[in-house]
């Protein structure tokens, strides 16, 4: 056991990101190759792989939930319970803009786990083509860091 989380850390310190997830360059490989079998080497990097999606999924879904729960928290205070109660709740633009690029980094990462096709995206991406438009998009990329970490 000792020897494959071993294996791991070194593919996790070797890895680089490419176009289809983590990968090992040829003299990673080779120089693993001298304690380990391909096998192995494989088998870590998908492990690490698994791992790093996971916690990216971890954050994303966090940040989606505390965002979640400020925005319906909102509703409970007295006013904004007897408009939302009578039809008249509304959600601000950037807020919509937030949880749309929150939902949309959780649904890239849940495709890598799905069996089954994701949910019809098509009123969901007119609704991020939209946001880009109108450049809320842009200004939620400047502040992405700062939302990601909850300030």
């Amino acid at each position: 056991m000792g020897r494959m989380v071993d294996l791991c850390g070194e593919v996790a310190a070797a890895a680089d990101e490419g176009p289809e997830g983590l990968v090992l360059s040829a003299e990673a490989w080779d120089k693993l190759r001298a304690e380990y079998s391909d096998e192995d080497i494989e088998d870590a990097l998908a492990f690490v792989k698994d791992s790093l999606l996971q916690s990216e999924l971890i954050e994303a879904t966090d940040s989606l939930s505390a965002r979640l729960v400020e925005l319906l928290g909102s509703w409970g205070d007295p006013k904004a319970w007897a408009a939302a109660a009578s039809g008249h709740a509304s959600v601000p633009l950037d807020v919509i803009g937030q949880l749309a690029r929150r939902v949309d980094r959780v649904e890239e990462i849940l495709e890598t786990y799905r069996d089954d096709k994701g949910p019809d995206r098509k009123g969901f991406d007119e609704l991020r083509r939209r946001l880009m438009d109108h450049g809320i998009e842009t200004e939620m990329e400047a502040g992405r860091a700062e939302d990601d970490t909850g300030d």
